[in-house]
This record gives structure tokens, C-alpha cells and sequence, in this order.
């Protein structure tokens, strides 16, 4: 499914620079609503699971309570989104879940070879449509990374998200994980 991307940006100059980039970007990918278990979908969370692997735990086991925090149950989740290049091939990924009642973004993934082309930028402009349309009452939207991510807190700074306190299900498992919000009022 292919869609166009609002512009959320809090000044016209940053508004008119988010629907160029939109009218870039459209030539470039396209989006899909997916099952959580399509297979494009599971092959992208898998290298994101490798290259987080990696960075938190020298691709050592991961702490069981971590892993559990971390573990998405697909029943909850409200949309899972693929960015996909010209040619088929995935090259992002993110979703979206309720978590307290709270929009929450999860496992946002673009494929290594792929970044710095703006499809981050424009996987998250996507999620915050999609929240805009399915609830249009809701106050914000969520999110949780960590502190070996800098290139992910960059992005959603960028994209107008502000840090808030780490939530649950995070405190006591990721104690230092790095939360977000962005406001939709």
C-alpha cells in the first residue's frame, strides 16, 4: 500500500522541506502494510537482531529479562510497515502497538546499505499518519531505544521527539533505555 506522507513539522519551512522530501521519496519506495509474520517482515527483524546483538552484547546471549521486555506479542500490534525499493526488496521496517493504551513504535529497522536515502525519516512520517488516521483523538506516540543507537536518537530527534522518562515495561529491565515521545496535538 502506497500513501503520502503528512507534513507534521512545526515550522512552514520544515513543512515545505518534509513534502519535498515526501515527493522525493515516493519515486524511490512505497510502502506496505504487512502481517507481523510476513516473511519480509521476519527477515528484517532477524538482521536487526543480529546488528543489535552486536552492539549491546558483543553477540553474546541476550539477559533473558531484556529479551522479554523486548519480545513483541503480535496481538498488539496495530500496524507493520515495509518500506520497499523500486525493484521489491525491502529495505525498512517498523510497527506499531498499544502498550497501556499508548501508541508505541517498535523495531524500527532500515537495511544497512540503504541508509542515508531518507527512508527512516520517511518509515516514521508513515507510522504517524497511520496513527493519525486510526485515532485521531490520540495525545502522542511512543517509543523506546538505547544508548548504543545514536544514528536512532538522531532520527527521531530530528523528526521532533522529545526524551521522557523510561516507561514500563523498560525500568527495571533497560533501566538506561532512552525514551521518546512525539506529540500529536
Amino acid at each position: 500500500m502506497s500513501s503520502d506522507l503528512p507534513a507534521a513539522s512545526p515550522s512552514a519551512t520544515a513543512r515545505t522541506a518534509d513534502r519535498t522530501a515526501a515527493a522525493r521519496t515516493a519515486a524511490r519506495f512505497t510502502f506496505e502494510q504487512v502481517a507481523w509474520n510476513d516473511p519480509r517482515a521476519v527477515a528484517l527483524r532477524t538482521r536487526m537482531d543480529i546488528e543489535m546483538g552486536e552492539r549491546y552484547h558483543a553477540g553474546g546471549p541476550m539477559n533473558a529479562a531484556v529479551a522479554a521486555v523486548l519480545t513483541v506479542d503480535p496481538a498488539t500490534v496495530r500496524a507493520t510497515v515495509l518500506v520497499v525499493d523500486t525493484d521489491g526488496t525491502p529495505i525498512g521496517h517498523a510497527a506499531l502497538r498499544i502498550l497501556a493504551g499508548e501508541w508505541e513504535v517498535k523495531r524500527v529497522i532500515v537495511d544497512g546499505d540503504q541508509r542515508g536515502r531518507g527512508v527512516g525519516s520517511a518509515l516514521m512520517r508513515e507510522l504517524e499518519r497511520i496513527v493519525r488516521l486510526e485515532a485521531p483523538d490520540a495525545r502522542r506516540i511512543i517509543l523506546q531505544t538505547g544508548d548504543k543507537q545514536p544514528e536512532a536518537v538522531a532520527l527521531y530527534t530530528r523528526l521532533g521527539y522529545t526524551p521522557i522518562p523510561t516507561y514500563e515495561p523498560y525500568v527495571e529491565a533497560i533501566p538506561q533505555s532512552l525514551c521518546f515521545e512525539l506529540l500529536l496535538g
